[in-house]
């Protein structure tokens, strides 16, 4: 696959979320000519424990730190589904908006969270991973599936490959070592999350990143379980 034609969707289920798996690789696919959309699926109004916060002004305030994290990246083009924080369901509305946006997108890579985890994982990480596999196989590519995108013009479309990120068995790492600086800036930006965690998060991350590495002989590096979608 030609890297500068390839085109790449990230589907989170939190703003912030992209950053901590995938910020790394992001920015280093961006780097390579790779073209990158995100979709963000909560608006993340529940992120917050200040009490002077509250859940309407907090999506507006998530929506720009993500917007400023996304420029960090070099990401594309920012797509907000808006569902409520701890509010996604395994729906046919919720996968039919996937599917269109991959069979309006077509993206040669769509990359979210692992959601078969063994140990304990947020909800809407473990809905975000697996409505998005659905959607990309077979719903994505199937005609007879959410029929109304044909008449909007939208045609089937195959995802060649899916990167999971949050994977207990990953089975790719990715070299990170040039963009890591990016991701942690691109982090950053996320301040009503990370901003007074960021002195410690900030090593903590580093210390993953270089320990994924180290069996790789890089400095840093991020870690996917890899599907390639043969059918």
């Amino acid at each position: 696959m030609e890297e500068a034609k390839t085109r790449v969707m990230v589907v989170t289920p939190h703003p912030d979320d992209a950053e901590i798996g995938a910020g790394g690789t992001i920015a280093s696919w961006v780097k390579q000519g790779r073209e990158v959309i995100l979709v963000v699926c909560t608006n993340g109004d529940k992120g917050s424990s200040d009490p002077n916060m509250t859940s309407e002004r907090l999506p507006q305030i998530r929506h720009q730190e993500q917007m400023e994290a996304a420029k960090i990246l070099g990401v594309g083009e920012v797509i907000f589904l808006d569902y409520p924080d701890g509010g996604l369901e395994d729906t046919p509305a919720f996968r039919g908006e996937l599917v269109r946006l991959i069979r309006k997108y077509r993206p040669d890579v769509v990359m979210t969270t692992d959601p078969y985890r063994k140990y304990i994982w947020h909800r809407d990480h473990r809905i975000t991973g697996i409505v998005t596999l659905d959607a990309v196989y077979p719903y994505a590519r199937d005609r007879f599936c959410y029929p109304e995108h044909i008449a909007e013009g939208l045609e089937p479309h195959r995802v060649k490959e899916v990167y999971l990120w949050g994977s207990e068995e990953p089975d790719i790492h990715i070299d990170v070592s040039d963009t890591f600086d990016i991701k942690i800036a691109a982090l950053s930006c996320h301040a009503s999350q990370v901003g007074q965690y960021m002195k410690d998060f900030g090593p903590r991350i580093k210390e993953r990143a270089e320990k994924t590495g180290q069996s790789q002989g890089v400095p840093l590096a991020e870690a996917f379980r890899r599907i390639e979608i043969m059918f």
